[in-house]
């Protein structure tokens, strides 16, 4: 007989959504406590396991249970664990590691900011200030050094992962110089440099991001000869000309910060060049489970937002930019391409 698999009642789902909390505590006890780097390709038992992490068995089965529900790790027949795809991106290791994303968006301070969110939403504002008396990221860097970087490691590892679909979406025939407004370690024009071996690129991000860019792009690097690393904020000028600027997820500040990003980007370049603004959209994409819920962790501690298809289009507009294709990256990424106006 076959057993029709039915979605849980409405009271099911809302039992298991109010527990979300559980979920992604259990990911981040995985993710600190090295279970998936301990679990090779060979099954193991709870024992062994417990052993080489060292926890105990009795409570790592219980959160191996919890995660097996939700497809992270499996559990055989014989009572042993096995990796999962999804369990396999909590390996430091795997070329597409999570691990320290899944870290960041648990990170202790998102428990004590979470529950402010109807404040927020009533508000309208930043609430971390009235929880840690700094801004988010004046706390990171003062009061957080661990947290901080756990941030420059899931920054990394998001823009290192993505680069490369940038790399392959854009058509850069032509084009003789690219400009990666934003670009933190400069991961993406490091990988638009390697496809392209006669491009010349620039990277403008603050002086205390640029000071750790990418080896491939400082002196003895392999392409430091052909890129250009400018300290300084985007909001206040940029002093770059490009055939082509590239900003991506950046534009999620007030809006008072973002229109005087691209304002200065539009005094900056020449007419005919190109802009391309890559963001998470908060709907017309399958990701948007995990889009929505980072514009809400967002508006809590900088007071940002991820944008709709047609609030970046109108912001891309007000600032004078003529819009053209716009194309998804990758399951989480769009693309907006743009040109000056002669």
């Amino acid at each position: 007989m076959t057993t029709v698999e039915q979605s849980p009642p409405p009271s099911s789902q809302l039992r298991e959504l109010v527990f979300g909390a559980a979920r992604a505590a259990a990911v981040r006890a995985a993710a600190r406590l090295g279970v998936a780097d301990a679990l090779d390709d060979v099954p193991m038992s709870v024992e062994d396991l417990a052993s080489a992490v060292k926890t105990q068995p009795g409570t790592l089965r219980r959160l191996l249970r919890a995660l097996t529900c939700q497809g992270v790790f499996t559990e055989r027949p014989d009572g042993t664990f096995a990796h999962t795809e999804m369990s396999r991106l909590l390996r430091e290791d795997d070329p597409n590691s999570l691990r320290y994303i899944a870290l960041w968006c648990t990170e202790p301070w998102t428990w004590n900011v979470w529950p402010k969110l109807d404040e927020a939403v009533r508000t309208g504002g930043n609430v971390f200030v009235d929880v840690y008396d700094k801004e988010f990221f004046q706390y990171l860097n003062e009061d957080a050094p661990e947290s901080a970087y756990v941030f420059n490691r899931a920054m990394t590892t998001s823009s290192s992962q993505s680069a490369q679909d940038v790399a392959k979406l854009l058509d850069l025939k032509g084009v003789t110089s690219v400009a990666d407004i934003g670009g933190g370690q400069g991961h993406v024009v490091a990988s638009l440099l390697e496809k392209h071996p006669g491009l010349h690129g620039t990277l403008l991000d603050l002086p205390g991001v640029v000071e750790n860019a990418d080896p491939r792009l400082r002196d003895g690097g392999a392409l430091a000869g052909r890129v250009r690393i400018v300290a300084g904020d985007c909001r206040e000028d940029i002093p770059v000309q490009a055939d082509v600027y590239i900003i991506k997820n950046i534009l999620e500040w007030d809006d008072e910060s973002t229109r005087r990003a691209l304002a200065n980007v539009r005094a900056a370049a020449r007419p005919g060049a190109r802009v391309v603004v890559i963001e998470n959209l908060v709907d017309d994409t399958p990701s948007m489970r995990f889009t929505t819920a980072m514009d809400l962790l967002l508006l809590l501690n900088v007071g940002g937002a991820k944008h709709t298809r047609q609030s970046m289009v109108d912001r891309l507009t007000a600032a004078g930019l003529v819009i053209g294709e716009i194309r998804p990256v990758n399951p989480y990424l769009h693309a907006f391409e743009c040109t000056v106006p002669g």
